[in-house]
C-alpha cells in the first residue's frame, strides 16, 4: 500500500466519523491544507500551520468550502460552495467573529445579499436582491441595530419603509426623498406583491405622522395619526365603519392611554373607557340606539379608590346603581347601599353592605310602592325578619 495513500484513507475516515457528530455543514468531507490531506476535527492537525483549507464532497469530489488558517487559527477568508458554486463568502476575525464585507449568492451567480459586519455585529448599509437582480430590501445598521430599512416588491414598488433620524440608505435608495428630509412632508404609498396599494404613510424629517392599512376591497383596515402630544389608532370592519379608536398623550417620548372607544358595524359607540394620568377613571357602554347601557366611575373618598356603577334600561332609565371597594384584585368589594329599578323607574330591592362587603340587609317593594321584605343579615347568615 502507497503510505500517502493510508493517510489520505485515514484523514477520511477519521474526518466522517467526526461528521457524524457535528454539524451537517461538515458532513461527508475530504479536506485538505496546502495540497495535504487534514482533518480540521483535530485540533493537533492544523495546530501552528497557515494556508487555506479546501474541503470536498466526498461523492461528487465538488468543492464545499475553503477557510483560511493563521498560525493554526481560522482567521481570514470563509466561502462556501453549493454544486461547485461560490454561494457565499465572508471573513472572520481572530476571535472567530464575521468581520468586514459579507455576500450571499444564488445558484445562477447573481448576488442576493450584500452585507457588512463588525466583530459579529452587523454595521452599515446592507442590501437583498431577488433572484433576477431586482433589489428586495435595504437596510442600514448602527450600534443599536437596524435603523432604517425599505422593502420592495419583485416589481420594483415600494412595499415598507422605516425612515432613521437622517437620509442612510442612499446611494441604493432615496430616503431623503421618501422620509421628507431636511423638512418636508412626503406621503408615500406602499404596494402589494399584485400591484394593489396595501398601506398609505405620511413622514416630516422621518417622522412617521400617519399610517394606514386597507382591506382587500380598498376600504381602510388600520390608521395611525401622531402629533407631538398625542396618538390616536384607528381599526376598521369590512365595511370600512370604525369599530375602534385608541388616543394616547405623548410626554417626554412616553405614551400614556386617555381614551378607548368601540363602535357597532353601523357606525354606533358602543363603549367608551377613559384613564386620567394613566388610571381608568370611567367607563360607559350603550345600546344601539344611542341611549346608555352602563356608566362606571372611579373616585377617591376618604383615601380609598370607588367605584360607582349604574346600569339602564334601553328607555334610558335607571335600572341598578353600586358602589365597590376597588381592592386592585379582578373582583372588586360591594360596599353600602345597592338598589334595583323598574322600567318605570320605581324602586323595585335594595342591598346593604358593611366596608368588608358582607351583605347586612335587604328589602324589597311592590310596584305600588309597599314594603315586601325587610331582613337582617348576621354574620352567620342567619336572617332577622323585620317585615313580611
Amino acid at each position: 500500500m502507497n503510505p500517502g495513500t493510508g493517510v489520505r484513507i485515514g484523514c477520511r475516515a477519521m474526518f466522517i466519523l467526526a461528521a457524524l457528530t457535528a454539524s451537517t455543514a461538515w458532513a461527508v468531507q475530504d479536506c485538505e491544507l496546502n495540497g495535504e490531506p487534514v482533518n480540521p476535527a483535530n485540533g493537533h492537525a492544523t495546530e501552528g500551520r497557515s494556508g487555506i483549507l479546501r474541503c470536498r464532497d466526498l461523492d461528487s469530489g465538488q468543492l464545499v468550502r475553503e477557510q483560511e488558517l493563521q498560525n493554526g487559527r481560522f482567521m481570514g477568508a470563509v466561502r462556501y460552495y453549493a454544486a461547485g458554486r461560490l454561494s457565499r463568502e465572508y471573513s472572520v476575525n481572530e476571535r472567530g467573529n464575521m468581520q468586514g464585507r459579507s455576500q450571499e449568492f444564488a445558484a445562477s451567480g447573481q448576488l442576493v445579499r450584500d452585507a457588512s459586519y463588525e466583530d459579529g455585529r452587523q454595521v452599515g448599509l446592507a442590501r437583498t436582491y431577488y433572484a433576477d437582480g431586482q433589489l428586495q430590501r435595504a437596510s442600514f445598521y448602527g450600534p443599536a441595530g437596524e435603523l432604517a430599512y425599505a422593502e420592495f416588491t419583485s416589481r420594483g414598488e415600494l412595499r415598507g419603509l422605516r425612515c432613521a433620524d437622517r437620509p442612510v440608505l442612499a446611494p441604493v435608495v432615496d430616503d431623503a426623498r421618501l422620509c421628507g428630509f431636511p423638512l418636508r412632508t412626503s406621503t408615500v404609498a406602499f404596494m402589494a406583491e399584485n400591484g394593489a396599494v396595501h398601506a398609505r404613510a405620511t413622514f416630516v424629517a422621518g417622522k412617521r405622522l400617519r399610517y394606514e392599512t386597507f382591506q382587500d376591497n380598498g376600504l381602510p383596515a388600520q390608521q395611525e395619526e401622531v402629533t407631538l402630544t398625542s396618538r390616536v389608532e384607528r381599526s376598521f370592519g369590512p365595511n370600512g365603519a370604525k369599530r375602534r379608536e385608541v388616543l394616547w398623550a405623548i410626554n417626554g417620548g412616553k405614551a400614556v392611554r386617555e381614551r378607548e372607544q368601540e363602535f357597532a358595524a353601523n357606525g354606533a359607540l358602543t363603549r367608551e373607557r377613559l384613564w386620567t394620568q394613566g388610571e381608568l377613571s370611567s367607563e360607559s357602554t350603550y345600546y344601539l340606539n344611542g341611549q346608555p347601557r352602563s356608566k362606571a366611575r372611579y373616585a377617591m373618598v376618604d383615601n380609598k379608590r370607588l367605584l360607582e356603577t349604574r346600569e339602564f334600561y334601553d328607555n334610558g332609565v335607571l335600572a341598578a346603581e353600586g358602589r365597590y371597594i376597588d381592592t386592585g384584585r379582578y373582583a372588586p368589594m360591594p360596599t353600602g347601599a345597592h338598589r334595583r329599578y323598574d322600567m318605570q323607574g320605581r324602586l323595585k330591592s335594595e342591598s346593604v353592605y358593611d366596608s368588608r362587603g358582607r351583605i347586612i340587609r335587604e328589602r324589597a317593594w311592590d310596584a305600588d310602592g309597599n314594603l315586601l321584605r325587610d331582613d337582617e343579615l348576621s354574620e352567620d347568615s342567619s336572617r332577622k325578619v323585620y317585615t313580611r
